[in-house]
């Protein structure tokens, strides 16, 4: 198929909020090829336990691309046990510099329950402003939506859900089927 004329994967919105000393990621389940919905319940929000360290993670874009670089991370964290900052740096550098990593088409959100980062093919590892962080085809409806919910007497998960709820009612890329792991607090 020519790839003008493929309508490419589209969806998923994973949002991580951090408040109180909690953290939650949560991530719809909705997969897209073009205008058609592939499937309502895929799951993009994974703990990892690398070392005995509890690691939440939610990735956007092309699934197989996003298991490879959590297989990546997660051997990162095993080499660097309980420190996720440098195990990002260090899965950025590779993404960035490696022939074969740079040709993959996802985003990570990760946290421990202490940090919450955003991962990037371009070697960039983004500590949010604000303690929300946001990727995928909805983030930007979810990361206005919590922001907006943030100061309210609203706990982490509950500015999640309604963060999420409101970008699912936006984004058609979004559905409100969700995953959601905490950690922390």
């Amino acid at each position: 198929m020519a790839e003008d004329s493929f309508p490419g994967w589209h969806g998923t919105t994973i949002i991580g909020v951090k408040k109180d000393g909690k953290v939650v990621v949560a991530g719809d389940g909705q997969v897209s090829l073009g205008q058609t919905v592939i499937k309502g319940t895929a799951r993009k929000v994974r703990r990892l336990s690398p070392g005995g360290f509890d690691v939440v993670a939610g990735f956007a874009g092309s699934t197989a691309d996003a298991f490879t670089l959590l297989e990546r991370l997660e051997a990162k964290l095993e080499a660097t046990p309980g420190q996720l900052q440098r195990a990002s740096v260090e899965l950025a550098k590779d993404w960035r510099t490696d022939k074969y990593l740079q040709k993959l088409e996802a985003m990570l959100i990760v946290t421990d329950g202490n940090d919450l980062l955003v991962i990037t093919g371009a070697g960039d590892v983004l500590e949010p402003e604000h303690s929300i962080a946001a990727i995928g085809s909805g983030g930007n409806y979810a990361l206005a939506a919590a922001r907006g919910l943030y100061d309210s007497d609203r706990d982490a998960e509950q500015i999640a859900r309604d963060a999420m709820a409101i970008a699912s009612d936006i984004c058609v890329y979004t559905n409100g089927n969700l995953t959601l792991e905490a950690i922390g607090g």
